[in-house]
Order: C-alpha cells, then sequence, then structure tokens
C-alpha cells in the first residue's frame, strides 16, 4: 500500500471480535509528567535559566475511543458486548489492526471500559460511543505503523 492510509482500512477488535457497524475508532497516547525545578549551580549566573523547568515521564496510558450504529441482529462486537463488558467491569483484549492483516495488530492489550454512551434519537439510527482505558502495558508494533503509513521496510 502506498499514499495515505485510509481509515477504512484500519479495524478494531474488542473482546476477541471485530467491532461492527463502527463508523470511527481513535487512540490517544497520553505522556504524565511531572515539573522538575532545579536550582542552577552557584557557578552558573541565575538569569531567568531557574525559570525553566524541565519534565519527566511517571506514565504512560492508552485511551481507545469508538463509535458504532447499534444493529438489532449483531454477530460482531458492537453494543451489546461493550454494554456486557462495562456491566462485568473487567478487562477486554482490545487489538487495532489493518484489514488485510489482522494476524499482526500495530497496538494490543487489555483495556477497561471507562465510559459507554448510547444515543437513540426519533427516527434516526440508534448510536453508541465507548471509550476504553488501558489495563497495564500496552504493546504497540511500530513496524506495523511504519508499514500502515507506506514507509518501505529495509
Amino acid at each position: 500500500m502506498q499514499g495515505y492510509v485510509n481509515g477504512s482500512d484500519l479495524l478494531m477488535s474488542f473482546a476477541g471480535k471485530a467491532v461492527g457497524h463502527c463508523t470511527t475508532h481513535s487512540a490517544t497516547y497520553n505522556t504524565e509528567t511531572k515539573d522538575v525545578a532545579v536550582k542552577p549551580a552557584a557557578s552558573v549566573e541565575a538569569g531567568n535559566a531557574s525559570l525553566f523547568k524541565t519534565k519527566r515521564v511517571t506514565g504512560l496510558s492508552v485511551q481507545v475511543k469508538a463509535s458504532g450504529l447499534k444493529f438489532y441482529n449483531e454477530t460482531e462486537s458492537g453494543f451489546k458486548a461493550a454494554l456486557a463488558a462495562w456491566k462485568n467491569g473487567a478487562p477486554v483484549a482490545v487489538k487495532l489492526f489493518e484489514r488485510q492483516n489482522d494476524a499482526t495488530p500495530y497496538l494490543t492489550g487489555n483495556f477497561i471500559v471507562s465510559t459507554l454512551e448510547e444515543t437513540n434519537p426519533a427516527a434516526e439510527d440508534g448510536t453508541y460511543d465507548i471509550t476504553l482505558e488501558n489495563d497495564g502495558a500496552v504493546t504497540i508494533d511500530e513496524t506495523r505503523l511504519d508499514l500502515l503509513a507506506g514507509t518501505p521496510q529495509g
């Protein structure tokens, strides 16, 4: 594949099944930091150097969100599976992968359902939005991301 990555080529799996009737999904990679303020050495003129802080990473997290259409005869993961996972309160396996190669995901890990919102407007399709937060370490395969972006591998 070359050129721009088409969002329809990237899928999400939730609790062992692809998320069906998904209109969009996203992954947000978060870094928690702590400011570290250090007094300059006595041999250094203070100036404004002491006003600048450095940062230290104290944690990493991943948040995955998906939006989808509610479907009566859902055979893949959808609102019913998301609601069951939320109610259970236990982590579920999540993976993000390319449609053509779901055996090699670019992101895998256990996630907790942190929010689940359903919307059912009159005379329109019912939809849902799910937010999941990682529970423990997440595996990110940078080589898959390179392939998805069309970067040649050497």
